[in-house]
């Protein structure tokens, strides 16, 4: 399934940045130059999820396992350009099949776990899905029930697959029949959803080519090498974790570890024992991490990087990373969407300023114009929201807007809303806020919805969470707005306080005002709770502590 036009296909094919070459092709490549080589491995939970033992697989048993599944897939009637939807925990069955699928000339549909019913059934009245894998149960909750249910009002689902039939499919024959089947660079190598401001959650197509160049910019900038050993601490169903370790280990080669759910204690037992080189984390776990009890057992020496998202990292965590274990960090932003910036040691070499700035690709003027071969691809400007009109002056904040090889050509059969993100020269709007620094560069200010207004001044949620996360006693914290009649809005703060310690809100304030914060950013309430409440994919939900919020502050 082909989705760009054949202006945008011509055009980055012309510029260098797309290829003929897929995914199937890196994969081949790997499993010739190193058939041996364990290249994909359980989590060590596996029992406990699906039932059955933790393997690891090399790259010629995982071959096998790819063409035997996807002639299975085509003697169930999966046909080219057909979609499938998937819902398997972080197994190998769920890496494999990302591959199993494309060879079928089909694309996959991949689904968080928690999703339910409802969630389920808009994804296949859009996509007109012909099947859907998954498994029995899992968590108590019956999955194939659901599916059953699914069916009997998604006309279009012919088969119900379950994770036992995968696994007998894995084991049968391989024909050669799959050699007929063209798989083209501009194919949808997978179809994953976004949420935020529409009720719905917004269908990704993203192409083997929009998924290679993505992969490109962490194995430059994170770096990665090829042949590293990888661990995804997400589910792997969006950008979070596909994006910045599933493509880099098919393009690269090496060692992929699955994890699932995310455990601390057992997360730290993967690093050491599987030699991990480089993953992607949030700043929480970071955090976490180094405040353990156990830190200074912990031998992570062979770790080289670690791509920090969803939120900028704190100075603190950073240069303890490198304190302790030599590791060096890349701050990392990116969507569904396909939009993606990092900056890394070699971009960007000051520690302090990566924390919080990225390049300013695109820039005209700018030495980052051509930088390196991938990078010169991408450009980005920072629009007022009110005005419409381009900011160019250091310390402007506007929405940043992004064009490059890797973003989608629009939303998965919503032209409406494609009509409205991408402006009339291809710049896709992100509806993040962005702010113009020195140096060429621009920083993550905010998302839009998470601005803090006190008294015309606009406070970063995102500012005083990472302040808080280096404060001895905390955890994890949210920061949020709470309405006020003087003020509009002031700061209130959830926070996870660590293990034996209480947190106060005089403690928050001494803490801030040391750090030389502005005063009005200063929380004026404080809420402890037993756990910030995250998505599926970790993202915090802003909007229950809003909620509990409005509650609190109505009985009070």
């Amino acid at each position: 399934m082909i989705l760009a036009s054949e202006k945008m296909i011509r055009y980055w094919t012309d510029a260098g940045a797309w290829s003929d070459k897929t995914f199937i092709d890196y994969f081949k490549e790997h499993v010739l130059a190193d058939p041996e080589k364990i290249c994909l491995v359980d989590p060590l939970n596996r029992e406990a999820l699906v039932g059955t033992k933790p393997e690891r697989l090399t790259y010629r048993e995982l071959d096998k396992a790819v063409d035997a599944v996807a002639e299975g897939l085509l003697a169930k009637g999966i046909k080219k350009d057909d979609i499938i939807m998937v819902q398997l925990p972080n197994i190998w069955e769920l890496a494999m099949l990302y591959l199993a699928i494309t060879r079928t000339g089909a694309l996959i549909s991949p689904m968080p776990m928690q999703w339910r019913i409802s969630e389920l059934q808009f994804i296949a009245s859009m996509t007109n899905a012909v099947a859907v894998i998954t498994v029995d149960s899992f968590g108590g909750f019956n999955h194939r029930e659901m599916v059953t249910l699914l069916q009997s009002s998604a006309p279009s689902i012919k088969s119900i697959i379950t994770l036992t039939d995968i696994t007998e499919m894995a084991k049968g024959p391989v024909t050669g029949r799959l050699d007929n089947i063209r798989i083209d660079a501009n194919d949808v190598f997978t179809l994953c959803w976004s949420s935020g401001t529409e009720a719905q959650p917004k269908g990704c197509p993203l192409s083997h080519n929009n998924w290679l160049y993505l992969a490109s910019l962490c194995l430059e900038a994170a770096p990665v090498k090829a042949g590293d050993n990888l661990i995804t601490a997400g589910p792997l169903v969006n950008m979070a974790s596909i994006g910045t370790v599933y493509v880099e280990w098919l393009k690269g080669g090496g060692k992929l570890v699955l994890h699932h759910p995310f455990d601390g204690p057992t997360f730290i037992l993967q690093l050491i024992t599987e030699e991990i080189h480089y993953t992607l984390l949030v700043p929480a776990v970071i955090n976490a991490i180094l405040k353990h009890p156990q830190v200074d057992k912990f031998d992570l020496s062979k770790m080289r990087a670690i791509t920090l998202g969803s939120a900028p990292p704190s100075l603190w965590s950073v240069q303890e990373l490198k304190r302790r274990w030599g590791i060096e960090f890349g701050n990392i932003w990116g969507q569904n969407e396909g939009t993606g910036n990092i900056a890394g040691a070699y971009n960007i070499p000051d520690m302090e300023m990566r924390i919080d700035n990225f390049p300013h690709y695109g820039k005209p003027g700018s030495h980052w114009t051509g930088a390196t071969d991938k990078l010169r691809f991408v450009a980005m400007k920072v629009i007022d929201p009110l005005t419409g009109k381009e900011l160019t002056q250091e310390g402007d904040i506007g929405e940043l807007f992004y064009k490059g090889p890797s973003v989608i050509p629009g939303y998965f059969k919503r032209p409406d809303i494609t009509a409205k993100v991408f402006d009339k020269d291809g710049f896709f709007n992100t509806g993040d806020l962005f702010q113009i620094k020195k140096n060429d560069c621009v920083g993550f200010f905010d998302r839009t919805k998470d601005i803090i207004i006190r008294g015309g001044f606009n406070i970063s949620a995102q500012e005083v969470e990472n302040m808080l996360l280096g404060h001895p006693k905390i955890l994890e914290v949210a920061a949020i707005s709470m309405p006020d009649e003087a003020m509009g809005e002031k700061v209130c703060v959830y926070v996870v306080p660590r293990e034996g310690q209480s947190v106060s809100l005089e403690d928050v304030g001494t803490f801030m005002k040391e750090s030389g914060i502005a005063v009005y950013k200063i929380p004026e309430r404080i809420e402890i709770i037993d756990a910030i409440p995250r998505n599926p994919v970790g993202k915090v939900l802003k909007n229950v502590l809003r909620e509990d919020l409005k509650k609190k502050i109505a009985t009070s």
